[in-house]
């Protein structure tokens, strides 16, 4: 049975989590691209159920919550008009709850930005608490029953919804390439007693920053999107465990999972290969050679 090399596949994965496309680390490597998609598949796996065991009984004091925009195959408005349809495509949202001071992500789902995806989001972040918090989230207005569901009333929650607005001075075509002009934004009390200098996204959206700069399939206006929803899925999941256990932390000067408590020590892509081969089934026996006759 033919298997890679272990300094391939932390090679493959470690350009996986650094923004390099699929095709790209084809030709770096030096491997087939379907070699590239089977270890996406291989080890998104293996970092979904590794995020789900080991991300439990979190001790912190303050959750941000948000959501960032991808898409599979086309943008949503562009679906019906697709060559070769593919299930799951449209515009696609990642929900994401960090620990504001470890900047651990707790929490992640990828699909749908309606109330049931809401309510499946926050019953996880739920889940994986020991204690009470203090919740911030933008103004999505699907937060506010999937909060009180997930929590009830043992939550310090509040929304920061931000207005937005364009310059008059500045109309040039250039503009559509450049975010919204943030003219203010309101802090609402929703349950509980939230403090309001913690009432904040911004930790949030820098993580999610570095989620579209370390994911090539986030980059706008490239041809390096999701072709299928189930490997978006499986590239957030290695993504998600990169940045909790291998990527040093700047400012911490430690990795998130280190400075939340979840890991006592600090990972490598290779720990993780390792990992991964020490759960893989192994191969048996090849059976005999049968001789094909023609008919």
């Amino acid at each position: 049975m033919n298997k890679l090399p272990l300094q391939t596949r932390v090679q493959i994965l470690s350009m996986l989590c650094e923004g390099s496309s699929m095709r790209s680390i084809s030709r770096v490597a030096d491997v087939s691209i379907n070699t590239v998609s089977k270890l996406l598949v291989d080890a998104g796996k293996f970092c979904a159920d590794l995020h789900d065991r080991e991300v439990r009984n979190v001790t912190s004091k303050r959750i941000q919550c948000d959501e960032i925009w991808s898409f599979v195959g086309a943008k949503a408005k562009n679906v019906s008009t697709m060559k070769q349809p593919v299930e799951g495509a449209g515009d696609v949202w990642t929900w994401t709850a960090l620990d504001s001071d470890s900047k651990l992500i707790v929490s992640w789902l990828v699909g749908g930005r309606d109330g049931e995806y809401a309510l499946a989001f926050m019953d996880d972040v739920a889940d994986r608490l020991a204690n009470r918090v203090q919740l911030t989230t933008d103004g999505h207005r699907a937060y506010l029953n999937a909060v009180e569901e997930a929590f009830g009333s043992d939550i310090d929650y509040a929304m920061l919804v931000k207005q937005y607005g364009e310059p008059e001075s500045n109309k040039s075509p250039e503009r559509r390439y450049s975010p919204a002009v943030c003219t203010g934004a309101v802090k609402t009390r929703v349950e509980g007693n939230p403090d309001p200098e913690h009432v904040s996204t911004s930790h949030i959206e820098r993580a999610n920053l570095t989620m579209r700069m370390a994911n090539r399939r986030f980059t706008r206006l490239t041809n390096a999107f999701s072709k299928k929803f189930e490997n978006h899925v499986h590239m957030v999941a290695i993504y998600t465990v990169w940045y909790n256990f291998i990527k040093m932390h700047k400012t911490l000067k430690m990795t998130p999972a280190m400075a939340a408590g979840v890991s006592k020590t600090l990972w490598s892509m290779e720990d993780l290969c390792e990992k991964m081969d020490a759960v893989a089934p192994k191969p048996g026996k090849r059976g005999p050679y049968k001789k094909r006759t023609n008919v």
